[in-house]
Protein backbone atom coordinates (compact mmCIF):
# COMPACT_ATOMS: atom_id res chain seq x y z
CA UNK A 1 0.00 0.00 0.00
CA UNK A 2 1.28 3.42 -0.96
CA UNK A 3 0.00 6.50 0.82
CA UNK A 4 0.26 10.07 -0.49
CA UNK A 5 -0.54 12.86 1.96
CA UNK A 6 -1.25 16.41 0.82
CA UNK A 7 -2.94 19.63 1.84
CA UNK A 8 -0.44 21.10 4.25
CA UNK A 9 0.57 24.73 4.21
CA UNK A 10 0.85 27.95 6.15
CA UNK A 11 -2.22 29.19 8.02
CA UNK A 12 -2.87 31.77 10.70
CA UNK A 13 -3.93 30.77 14.17
CA UNK A 14 -7.67 30.19 14.24
CA UNK A 15 -7.74 29.11 10.64
CA UNK A 16 -8.54 25.79 9.01
CA UNK A 17 -6.90 23.27 6.71
CA UNK A 18 -8.00 19.95 5.26
CA UNK A 19 -5.44 17.25 4.71
CA UNK A 20 -5.96 14.39 2.30
CA UNK A 21 -4.28 11.02 1.99
CA UNK A 22 -4.81 8.87 -1.07
CA UNK A 23 -4.05 5.17 -0.90
CA UNK A 24 -3.12 2.86 -3.75
CA UNK A 25 -2.11 -0.75 -4.10
CA UNK A 26 -4.33 -2.33 -1.48
CA UNK A 27 -7.91 -2.82 -0.37
CA UNK A 28 -8.43 0.53 1.28
CA UNK A 29 -11.72 -0.37 2.97
CA UNK A 30 -10.01 -3.06 5.07
CA UNK A 31 -7.49 -0.73 6.68
CA UNK A 32 -7.91 1.33 9.80
CA UNK A 33 -6.57 4.74 8.86
CA UNK A 34 -4.92 7.27 11.13
CA UNK A 35 -3.20 10.61 11.18
CA UNK A 36 -0.08 11.25 13.24
CA UNK A 37 2.02 14.36 13.57
CA UNK A 38 5.56 15.20 14.53
CA UNK A 39 6.62 18.66 15.62
CA UNK A 40 10.25 19.77 15.36
CA UNK A 41 12.32 18.20 18.10
CA UNK A 42 9.43 16.10 19.40
CA UNK A 43 8.29 12.53 19.09
CA UNK A 44 5.56 11.42 16.74
CA UNK A 45 2.10 11.99 18.20
CA UNK A 46 -1.23 10.36 17.42
CA UNK A 47 -3.97 12.70 16.15
CA UNK A 48 -6.92 10.50 15.18
CA UNK A 49 -8.00 7.23 13.65
CA UNK A 50 -11.03 5.89 11.80
CA UNK A 51 -12.54 2.45 11.34
CA UNK A 52 -13.02 0.58 8.11
CA UNK A 53 -16.52 1.90 7.52
CA UNK A 54 -15.84 5.34 8.96
CA UNK A 55 -18.50 4.92 11.65
CA UNK A 56 -16.01 4.90 14.52
CA UNK A 57 -13.32 7.44 15.24
CA UNK A 58 -11.06 8.39 18.10
CA UNK A 59 -8.88 11.40 18.75
CA UNK A 60 -6.05 12.60 20.89
CA UNK A 61 -7.21 14.92 23.64
CA UNK A 62 -5.08 17.69 22.16
CA UNK A 63 -7.16 17.82 18.97
CA UNK A 64 -10.57 16.58 20.12
CA UNK A 65 -13.33 18.99 19.17
CA UNK A 66 -11.14 20.78 16.62
CA UNK A 67 -10.06 18.03 14.21
CA UNK A 68 -12.29 15.61 12.31
CA UNK A 69 -11.10 12.49 10.53
CA UNK A 70 -13.22 11.03 7.74
CA UNK A 71 -12.82 8.68 4.82
CA UNK A 72 -14.24 8.01 1.37
CA UNK A 73 -13.70 4.37 0.54
CA UNK A 74 -14.85 4.90 -3.04
CA UNK A 75 -11.98 7.36 -3.50
CA UNK A 76 -9.44 5.47 -1.36
CA UNK A 77 -8.96 8.67 0.59
CA UNK A 78 -8.83 9.67 4.24
CA UNK A 79 -9.17 13.28 5.33
CA UNK A 80 -8.25 15.34 8.36
CA UNK A 81 -10.27 18.52 8.74
CA UNK A 82 -8.42 20.83 11.11
CA UNK A 83 -10.25 23.83 12.57
CA UNK A 84 -9.32 26.43 15.16
CA UNK A 85 -5.67 25.77 14.50
CA UNK A 86 -3.08 26.80 17.08
CA UNK A 87 0.65 27.44 16.73
CA UNK A 88 1.27 24.25 18.71
CA UNK A 89 -0.42 22.30 15.90
CA UNK A 90 2.61 23.07 13.71
CA UNK A 91 4.06 19.72 12.62
CA UNK A 92 4.57 17.31 9.78
CA UNK A 93 1.33 15.36 9.48
CA UNK A 94 1.40 11.83 8.16
CA UNK A 95 -1.25 9.26 7.38
CA UNK A 96 -0.97 5.62 8.27
CA UNK A 97 -2.78 2.42 7.41
CA UNK A 98 -3.22 -0.55 9.70
CA UNK A 99 -4.34 -3.98 8.50
CA UNK A 100 -5.52 -7.11 10.24
CA UNK A 101 -8.38 -5.83 12.38
CA UNK A 102 -10.91 -3.03 12.64
CA UNK A 103 -9.60 -1.93 16.03
CA UNK A 104 -8.86 1.72 16.56
CA UNK A 105 -5.49 2.36 18.13
CA UNK A 106 -3.17 5.26 18.85
CA UNK A 107 -0.10 2.98 18.84
CA UNK A 108 2.04 3.85 15.86
CA UNK A 109 3.52 0.34 15.85
CA UNK A 110 0.09 -1.08 14.98
CA UNK A 111 0.22 0.67 11.60
CA UNK A 112 1.87 -1.03 8.66
CA UNK A 113 2.06 1.66 6.00
CA UNK A 114 2.96 5.33 6.11
CA UNK A 115 2.81 8.30 3.78
CA UNK A 116 5.58 10.82 3.23
CA UNK A 117 4.12 13.58 5.39
CA UNK A 118 2.82 17.06 4.71
CA UNK A 119 3.93 20.14 6.64
CA UNK A 120 1.41 22.28 8.49
CA UNK A 121 2.64 25.59 9.85
CA UNK A 122 0.38 27.71 12.05
CA UNK A 123 1.49 31.27 12.62
CA UNK A 124 0.50 33.29 15.66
Amino acid sequence: VQLQASGGGLVQAGGSLRLSCVASGGTFSTYVMAWFRQAPGKEREFAGSISWSGRRTNYADSVKGRFTISRDNAKNTVYLQMNSLKPEDTAVYDCAAGGGSDRLTADEYEYDYWGQGTLVTVSS
